[in-house]
């Protein structure tokens, strides 16, 4: 359900929250839960700014060639387990390299690791660009560059994850966190929305996309280029299988954040569904091509409502209920989006799993940052890349598969509910979430 999630302070100390310091980055933690004076706080800070503009571009271009990618890859097979099998090709890298993505994150300066992933995205694009318009596009190619991708991913999500809370003040991190949701799903909207009409063109739509894509990614690489604000030097270097381990035996020390990646991976298992909409909008809504984008662009929607409206509420109580129960909408949501023939309530639907979604993630980052050190932010973010972006790429390959067994429509909503059957479980037996409170 998740794309970028950001870690915090220290369980053991209670101390220690960031405060900013010249050039907006943060210092030493004070221990205060001060609550940001504004819905648009964290844009006071000129770093966090260059980022969340920058990532503004980058995630549009992105979000366009999701839609390419997915297109591309029905038009090619006609074949639902094959188009899930993509989601295979995407998990098999990230469990090879996220543990030591983290691991590197925390022992190198993240900014210019940032650089180098962003330019690796922008030649994947170049050669998507270069593949379509020359007629040499292959199932295997698409799937090659989506392997591609997630091991750069890898590398870059930690690095993100783990920059993010050095532009911006402890007390200002929870807002920074909301309206990093708003501009993400602001670029979730516009880019599948704009890819829609693109790939109606064919060919040439395909290449466009792609060539967007490739330039977008400047975005970040200028912002980067621009900012500020130094990380401190880290402590160690160790770039070693102990170091990377260290993130896992503070997860099994840490069983508040364990419950909910556990969450977050099994609810994405079974509700990831959004690679089957190509075949969804033409074999049952039966709407034209242009119209796909809208679909995809309708969980964004939902979201930038969600995440609007959590940037103003600020610091809310009982996360961990708040957690459980934004998990069983959205699984609830997923139950409409299998039964639904009409194109306005599948629209409807899928706009209510981004918006419980966004609720979610940001009471489950809230979590997260309240109980992990600093010097394990891009080890625990590693860690966490294997749930929330695991989740959904087996849950593709389960959506292919289950809907070559029980069909297209059954099969989504046989996920959804799967999804409030995890959330009632972890409810029902992880007490330490359902009560948590901080």
């Amino acid at each position: 359900m998740s794309t970028q999630e950001v870690v915090g302070k220290r369980e053991a100390t209670g101390a220690e929250a960031a405060e900013p310091v010249e050039g907006g980055a943060p210092t030493a933690f004070t221990g205060q839960d001060a609550k940001s004076d504004s819905p648009w706080a964290a844009l006071k800070h000129r770093d966090f700014r260059l980022l969340w503009g920058g990532g503004f571009v980058s995630q549009l271009g992105s979000q366009m060639r999701i839609v390419a990618i997915d297109v591309q890859l029905w038009d090619l097979t006609h074949n639902y387990a094959l188009v899930g099998l993509l989601g295979l090709f995407q998990l098999l890298p990230l469990l090879g390299f996220s543990l030591f993505g983290g691991v590197v994150a925390d022992a190198f300066d993240r900014r210019h690791m940032m650089m180098i992933t962003q330019t690796s995205f922008a030649l994947s694009s170049v050669l998507l660009a270069v593949a379509t318009g020359e007629g040499w596009v292959s199932t295997p190619l698409l799937y090659g560059v989506g392997a591609l991708g997630a091991a750069t991913t890898s590398f870059d999500n930690p690095a993100r994850s783990a920059l993010i809370p050095n532009l911006v003040p402890r007390k200002d991190l929870a807002n920074a966190l909301s309206l990093n949701i708003i501009v993400g799903q602001m670029a979730t909207i516009g880019g599948p929305t704009l890819a829609g009409l693109l790939v109606a063109l064919g060919t040439s739509g395909f290449v466009l996309i792609y060539a967007l894509d490739a330039v977008s990614f400047g975005a970040v690489l200028l912002s980067l280029f621009f900012m500020k604000t130094r990380a401190e030097r880290p402590a160690t270097r160790d770039v070693s299988m102990k170091a990377a381990l260290d993130g896992l035996h503070f997860l099994r020390r840490t069983p508040i954040i364990m419950s909910t990646m556990s969450l977050d991976f099994f609810a994405t298992f079974f509700g990831a569904a959004s690679v089957l909409l190509p075949a969804l909008s033409e074999q049952v809504l039966q709407v034209d091509r242009s119209l796909l984008g809208v679909l995809y662009a309708a969980p964004a929607m939902g979201a930038l409502v969600a995440g609007l409206v959590m940037s103003w509420l600020g610091n809310v109580h009982h996360q961990g209920k708040v957690v459980l129960w934004s998990v069983g909408a959205y699984g609830l949501a997923t139950v409409v989006f299998g039964v639904s023939q009409n194109y306005w309530l599948t629209f409807a639907a899928l706009a209510g799993t981004g918006a419980a979604d966004t609720v979610s993630m940001v009471m489950r980052q809230t979590i997260r940052q309240l109980n992990t050190p600093d010097d394990l932010r891009g080890r625990l973010t590693s860690v966490n890349m294997i749930f929330y972006i695991g989740g959904p790429r087996l849950g593709q390959l389960e959506a292919g598969f289950g809907a070559t067994a029980l069909g297209l429509s059954p099969s989504i909503a046989v996920g959804g509910i799967g999804v409030l059957v995890v959330s009632a479980l972890v409810g029902l037996f992880v007490p330490s979430l359902r009560e948590y409170d901080r």
